[in-house]
C-alpha cells in the first residue's frame, strides 16, 4: 500500500493532519515566527521594547565603564587620597567646633554642614573639571588669571578684613570667597602655558618667555601684596621660582632671579614695608618666648595643644585645650593642633601620610606626562599643594612663622577646598590625556 503525502489518513509515525517529510522539508528555510509583544514568563521574549531598552542600558555601561571612558583612566589612588584627606578634614573640623557652638548655646552642627556641603561642592567642581579636555585647559588659563586678578582688584576698596588682611568677598547666606585662592592657580597655569611653549627644536624656555613670566605673575602678587597676606605672597614666590627652575632654565639665570629674590626680602625688612602685625609675628617667631601672651600666644598654644596629645591622643571631642577654645583659629589655620592634641602622634602620622601620598601621586602624573605644559602644571600643583602643607605645619610646631595659610582639604573653608579640588580635576585632565595618547 502507497501512503499518500498530505492525505486524510495521515503519514506513517506521524499525527493524523501532520504534512509528510517531503512537505516539512520544505518549510526549513522559512524564518521563525516570533510573536510580537511577548512575555518573559511565556518564554517567547521582551519583545521590541524590552530589546530597546537592553541595547539602551549596554550603550551606557559601554560609554560609562568601557575602554574609551574617562573612567577607566582617572587616578584612584589620588581620587582615594583625596577623598580620605577631606573625610578626615571634616572630623577634625566638627572636633574644633563642637564643644564651642555648643557652651555659646548654638548649633552645635553648624560648621559640619557647612563642611560637608563645601566637600560636595568642591567634588562636583573637580568631576566637571576632570571631563574637560586638555586643549581647554590650556586654552582657559589666559581667563583663569584675567578672572582672579579682577577679583584681587576688587577687594582692595569692597573687602572683608579678616586677620588683618583684607583678602575676602562677602557673598549671600553667610558665605565669603577669597580671590586669592584661584590666583595661585591662576599663577601654576598661566606660566606653565608660557614656559611650556619651547619653539621646535629647542629644549629650554628663552629668557624672553622666563621675563614674560615674571611680568605677568608681577600682576597677582603685587595685588595680594597690597591687600596685604604674607602667607599667600610667600606661597607665590615659591610658585615662580619653582616653575622657572623645573622650565629646564639656564642655572645662571636662575642663581640671577635667587639673588634679586633675596635683595628684595632684604629691602622689604630693611624699610620697614611689613604691616605691625606682620612684624610681630617674624619676630616672635624668631623669639617665641618673647611674649608667650602677645604676638607670640598663637604658636605656643599650638605648641601645648600639639604635645599634650602624646603618642595615641586624647581622643576625639576629649582634647582640653580645644575644647576650651584656647587655641586661636583651631578649625582653620590651627586645624593640625586638633590632629596632634586629640588623635596624637599617631593620628597626625596617618594625616602626613596621606598628604605624602597626594604629593607622590601628583609628582607621578608630572613626571609621566605627554609634554612640557602637563608636566609643568602638575609640578606646579605639587608645589601648591608641598610649601603650603609644610608652612601650615611647621607654624602649629614652631618651625615656620605664623601666616593665614590652609592645610589642603583639611582646614574649614570653601574657597580653599574648591580651589584644592579644583588642582586635582586640572591633574586628572593631564593624567587621562597621558593614559589615552600614550
Amino acid at each position: 500500500m502507497t501512503w499518500r503525502s498530505g492525505s486524510a489518513t495521515g503519514t506513517r509515525g506521524s499525527p493524523l493532519g501532520e504534512p509528510g517529510f517531503r512537505d516539512r522539508a520544505a518549510y526549513r528555510g522559512l524564518a521563525p515566527v516570533r510573536v510580537a509583544g511577548g512575555s518573559r514568563r511565556a518564554g517567547i521574549g521582551f519583545g521590541a521594547g524590552g530589546g530597546r531598552r537592553r541595547r539602551r542600558l549596554s550603550r551606557l555601561l559601554r560609554d560609562v565603564f568601557g575602554r574609551g571612558s574617562p573612567l577607566r583612566h582617572l587616578d584612584w589612588v589620588l581620587l582615594a587620597a583625596v577623598l580620605a584627606l577631606s573625610v578626615l578634614g571634616t572630623v577634625l573640623v566638627y572636633a574644633a567646633t563642637e564643644p564651642m557652638l555648643k557652651a555659646q548655646g548654638a548649633n552645635p552642627h553648624q560648621y559640619l554642614i557647612k563642611e560637608l556641603l563645601n566637600v560636595a561642592i568642591g567634588l562636583v567642581l573637580m568631576t566637571g573639571v576632570s571631563f574637560l579636555d586638555y586643549s581647554q585647559i590650556r586654552m582657559l588659563s589666559p581667563a583663569v588669571m584675567i578672572i582672579s586678578c579682577l577679583g584681587l582688584l576688587y577687594v582692595l576698596p569692597f573687602g572683608n578684613v579678616v586677620n588683618g588682611a583684607k583678602s575676602w568677598i562677602d557673598l549671600p547666606a553667610g558665605f565669603q570667597i577669597e580671590p586669592s585662592e584661584y590666583a595661585k592657580l591662576a599663577i601654576i597655569l598661566i606660566s606653565a602655558m608660557i614656559l611650556g611653549g619651547v619653539p621646535s627644536g629647542e629644549t629650554r624656555p628663552r629668557i624672553r618667555a622666563v621675563a614674560l613670566t615674571a611680568a605677568i605673575t608681577a600682576v597677582p602678587l603685587l595685588l595680594v601684596v597690597a591687600e596685604p597676606d604674607l602667607g599667600v605672597t610667600m606661597l607665590m614666590v615659591a610658585l615662580l621660582i619653582g616653575m622657572i627652575s623645573l622650565s629646564g632654565i639656564r642655572l645662571r639665570w636662575l642663581a640671577v632671579m635667587l639673588v634679586a629674590g633675596g635683595a628684595g626680602l632684604t629691602a622689604v625688612l630693611k624699610m620697614h614695608l611689613l604691616k605691625g602685625y606682620q612684624s610681630s609675628r617674624l619676630t616672635s617667631f624668631l623669639n617665641p618666648n618673647a611674649d608667650p601672651r602677645g604676638t607670640g600666644y598663637s604658636a605656643h598654644q599650638a605648641a601645648i595643644a600639639i604635645g599634650s596629645g602624646g603618642v595615641q591622643g586624647q581622643g576625639l571631642f576629649h582634647g582640653q585645650l580645644i575644647a576650651g577654645g584656647f587655641v586661636p583659629e583651631q578649625y582653620t589655620d590651627f586645624i593640625f593642633t586638633v590632629s596632634g592634641e586629640e588623635l596624637g602622634f599617631y593620628g597626625s602620622l596617618v594625616l602626613l601620610a596621606l598628604l605624602g601620598l597626594l604629593l607622590f601621586r601628583t609628582l607621578r602624573i608630572a613626571y609621566r606626562a605627554d609634554d612640557q605644559f602637563g608636566t609643568l602644571v602638575a609640578a606646579g600643583i605639587a608645589i601648591w599643594f608641598g610649601v603650603q602643607s609644610f608652612i601650615n605645619i611647621g607654624m602649629t610646631i614652631g618651625i615656620m612663622p605664623v601666616t593665614g595659610l590652609p592645610l589642603p582639604f583639611i582646614s574649614y573653608g570653601g574657597s580653599a577646598m574648591f580651589a584644592d579640588m579644583i588642582a586635582i580635576g586640572i591633574l586628572h585632565t593631564v593624567h587621562r590625556h597621558r593614559t589615552v595618547f600614550s
